[in-house]
């Protein structure tokens, strides 16, 4: 079995997520887990900033095409996108997908602290799927 992708800091992420949803429960505003979350990957060690802007590029030509302010880049590594809501559209699913698909991060999470069970959706694309890095200029 091949190794799982930045399995340490997954394990320690996915740790801060349950932690955040065990003190404050599924009632409260996205910006309250925000920085909730922040909190708990400051005090876990874990590197990250809030409302990063990330690149996305077209897969034909590399070349940058605009980009998107996602709620969490960790270790520059790691996309984070957190929700508190009642019901999940798959285009917020399909949402996180595409910007791994178009930028050069490869993992990615989304996490839904309002579901009756804390929501987290783990994404996977890798790198050497993305030809279009290489055109990067």
């Amino acid at each position: 079995m091949a190794d799982l992708l930045y399995k340490d800091l997954s394990y320690n992420i996915q740790g801060a997520f349950i932690e955040v949803r065990k003190n404050f429960g599924p009632g409260h505003k996205e910006i309250v887990y925000q920085n909730a979350l922040q909190e708990e990957f400051v005090t876990r060690g874990i590197s990250v900033e809030k409302e990063k802007n990330i690149n996305i590029y077209s897969p034909k030509t590399g070349k940058k095409m605009g980009n998107y302010r996602v709620d969490f880049l960790v270790d520059r590594k790691i996309i984070i996108e957190l929700k508190a809501i009642d019901l999940l559209p798959k285009n917020l699913l399909d949402q996180v997908y595409s910007y791994l698909r178009n930028s050069e991060y490869e993992l990615g999470y989304f996490v839904n602290f309002k579901s009756p069970k804390l929501y987290i959706k783990r994404f996977i694309y890798t790198n050497g799927r993305k030809p279009f890095l290489s055109k990067i200029s």
